[in-house]
């Protein structure tokens, strides 16, 4: 063991004078603290933006949340999201489920203040997990989950990609559990991700085919509550704007926590696929264990968001710290 430590801290020497970038005895996996020798200051950069950007802009964890999801649902979580499209290469950005994220400019923000300090040490996936976990915490004044580090940025973003990767908030449980499977992740971790809808806004687009002419008969998709369908109707008409959004959780949007399971026991889920969760026994079961239990919803969700942030990554000499997040080094 002591040699192995030795050996270790020489090679981090030579890595270090050399190149100023690889931890070696960290290098091919996920730790909670890869960067500490490399890069001590990293976390405590990152907690200090987000903290001044959320205080403008409170809806900031949702959307950096999101950008998290959407980034791990497609060739794992290598920050392929950020990058721009070049040449006739559409990126995963331009992509129509991807097309309303925002908070690029936070990690665009992060990025140069790290570079600042620890140049080509720190990659965009990396941030990009550490600025959602902070962006959700942000009201809590702690951290809701740990973040292990370690990922290397991909070099290839395709909008074709998103395509049966990212689910659709149309989709029913069989295609939503199908999809979560191929990622490493269960029903618990379903239902449990979803509970992220208890924060931010949806387009009406997403939804309104709930609203209108549901079965062809001009109503509206019956495992909705009624009144909450009028209301929305008043709030989206036919057809659907493009400028119009709707909180997801009408009185928690602003609020992380575990109303949405309220909501989604009062047939008041905004998406078909939120519906889709009471639709299969054990994710309903799950529901309804989340719904009573406010205290068990925030170790579940950092167990799942965990294990979210860990789909298909890569580590070691794979893929690489891109200098900046929206297009690989040159």
């Amino acid at each position: 063991m002591k040699m192995r430590a030795g050996y270790c801290i020489f090679i981090l020497l030579v890595s270090l004078t050399l190149f100023g970038i690889v931890d070696v005895c960290n290098a091919g996996k996920l730790s909670y603290k890869f960067y500490k020798r490399t890069c001590p200051r990293a976390e405590q950069i990152v907690k200090e933006i987000i903290q001044n950007r959320t205080q403008s802009n409170p809806s900031l964890g949702a959307r950096l949340i999101r950008m998290q999801f959407h980034d791990c649902f497609v060739r794992g979580c290598d920050a392929s999201v950020l990058l721009d499209t070049v040449n006739n290469s559409t990126a995963e950005k331009e992509a129509i489920p991807n097309s309303s994220l925002s908070g690029f400019d936070v990690i665009d923000d992060i990025k140069t203040a790290i570079e600042r300090v620890c140049p080509k040490v720190v990659s965009c996936a990396d941030i990009l997990a550490l600025a959602a976990r902070d962006a959700v915490s942000a009201p809590f004044s702690k951290p809701l989950w740990d973040v292990q580090l370690g990922r290397r940025d991909g070099t290839v973003s395709l909008a074709t990609e998103t395509n049966g990767n990212l689910p659709s908030p149309f989709a029913n449980f069989t295609s939503l559990i199908q999809l979560f499977n191929r990622k490493g992740l269960d029903v618990n971790d379903l239902v449990v991700l979803s509970g992220a809808h208890t924060i931010g806004v949806a387009h009406c687009a997403t939804f309104s085919s709930r609203l209108y002419n549901f079965t062809g008969k001009g109503d509206a998709d019956p495992s909705l509550d009624p009144t909450y369908a009028e209301a929305l109707r008043k709030q989206c008409p036919n057809p659907a704007s493009p400028t119009i959004t709707v909180e997801m959780d009408p009185t928690s949007s602003l609020s992380f926590n575990n109303h949405y399971y309220d909501i989604l026991l009062q047939k008041k889920g905004l998406f078909g696929s939120d519906a889709a969760l009471l639709t299969n026994r054990n994710s309903s079961k799950i529901v309804t264990r989340l719904q009573r239990s406010r205290s068990s919803f925030f170790p579940a969700f950092a167990k799942s968001v965990k294990k979210m942030g860990a789909i298909e990554v890569l580590t070691g000499n794979a893929g690489e710290v891109r200098q900046n997040c929206r297009v690989v080094n040159p």
